[in-house]
């Protein structure tokens, strides 16, 4: 049976690709609005990020607190909403570099909109998106799955999981 990824989960342990179940905006919305625990994946395979095994379930139930990076596979030659996200900004954006520490020590440098990451930020609660990410500190060599983490052209952050942050813009 083949199976159409959407969308990626990158937690400490796991990277899991899969569905999103009951999707109704952009996954940069939905996760940052989502008021539940735990979030299901549908036809979910989870890559274990120090041996490399795979696990495949039909159903994964995976806790929202754990993300640390989010991205959604989407056409952006129709969809309008991704198009405004890679498109023109309202405000310059702002160089960054984020840390998250724990289980896997994990840095991405991007371009974020300025403030993104602050609790007082109108556009966005526990999640923002960063542009052009470059992700540091992880061996993504060797296995397909993890390399397509450095070729993303955003991913959606968990801002109450980031340790340390440098923004370059002030």
């Amino acid at each position: 049976m083949l199976t159409i990824v959407s969308d990626l989960l990158l937690t400490d342990a796991f990277l899991i690709k899969g569905r999103v179940e009951n999707k109704y905006a952009r996954l940069s919305q939905m996760l940052d609005e989502y008021r539940r625990y735990f979030l299901k994946v549908r036809d979910a395979t989870l890559i274990d990020l120090g041996t490399r095994d795979r696990i495949e379930t039909p159903l994964l139930h995976v806790n929202v607190d754990e993300i640390l990076v989010a991205h959604e596979f989407l056409d952006s030659t129709t969809d309008p909403s991704i198009a405004r996200l890679a498109g023109e900004q309202p405000e310059p954006l702002r160089r960054v570099r984020v840390f998250y520490t724990g289980n896997l020590n994990v840095e991405l440098a991007g371009e974020v909109r300025p403030g993104a990451y602050e609790v007082d930020d109108r556009s966005t609660r526990r999640f923002f998106v960063m542009n052009r990410p470059e992700i540091r500190g992880m061996d993504l060599t060797g296995d397909r799955d993890l390399e397509t983490l450095s070729k993303l052209d955003y991913v959606v952050l968990n801002k109450t999981r980031l340790s340390y942050l440098y923004d370059f813009g002030g």
